[in-house]
């Protein structure tokens, strides 16, 4: 049984897929409370399918780009349990989840070649990357003004909800999914990553410096 977790959003995702399908997938009912509501959330989701631990053959976690605190907590739990119960550990960039959703439920126009993925970075950026209409990443994702990236292309992703005079062409779905993820883990639609955050910014909490000597 396969566990998937993405916590790189205000909503952390938690879903078990048995091989052939997902079997359960769950959605945390209050955002930016990641560290409260992801372990409870695994559990729950085992007990609906009726396994333990012991079970999980597997763990896909989503490795971003997101804010550093919700990142580090999916990354954490994931590296944990893939140590405890000596399973493999998949990252995936969460990006590359909503293309792969996007392509697969036709939500894109008829005939789109080319589309991008846009998420919210905070701070009035969003993290970005192309896709090719089959959900194919074309570029490595970055964190750019939406002034800066603005396109007619077909944008998946919460960031066209925030900002429409920049993404017009906006597309389902907006955030990640833990079954989707499961899904790409599965038949190994998007690159397989080492479970490492993929930040793109520096952290905002960072060691302080030398203290300077008094003269």
């Amino acid at each position: 049984m396969l566990l998937t977790l993405d916590s790189a959003t205000p909503l952390v995702t938690v879903a078990l897929h048995d091989g052939t399908d997902v079997v359960a997938e769950l959605v945390a009912d209050r955002p930016m409370k990641h560290g409260e509501q992801l372990a409870p959330l695994i559990e729950a989701a085992m007990a609906q399918v009726g396994i333990v631990r012991q079970d999980l053959t597997a763990i896909g976690v989503g490795v971003g780009p997101g804010p550093f605190t919700g990142l580090r907590v999916g990354l954490v739990t994931a590296r944990t349990l893939g140590y405890v119960l000596e399973v493999p550990v998949y990252g995936v960039c969460s990006l590359d989840v909503l293309a792969v959703e996007a392509a697969d439920t036709g939500t894109l126009p008829a005939g789109t070649e080319e589309f991008l993925v846009a998420t919210d970075a905070r701070r009035k950026e969003v993290y970005l990357a192309s896709y090719d209409g089959n959900g194919v990443r074309l570029d490595d994702p970055v964190v750019v003004k939406p002034a800066a990236a603005a396109s007619g292309l077909p944008v998946v992703g919460e960031g066209a909800l925030l900002y429409p005079e920049h993404f017009p062409t906006s597309v389902g779905p907006t955030r990640p999914s833990a079954g989707w993820l499961a899904q790409v883990v599965t038949d190994e639609r998007a690159e397989l990553l080492d479970p490492e955050p993929m930040y793109l910014r520096r952290p905002d909490a960072v060691a302080p410096g030398e203290r300077k000597q008094v003269s």
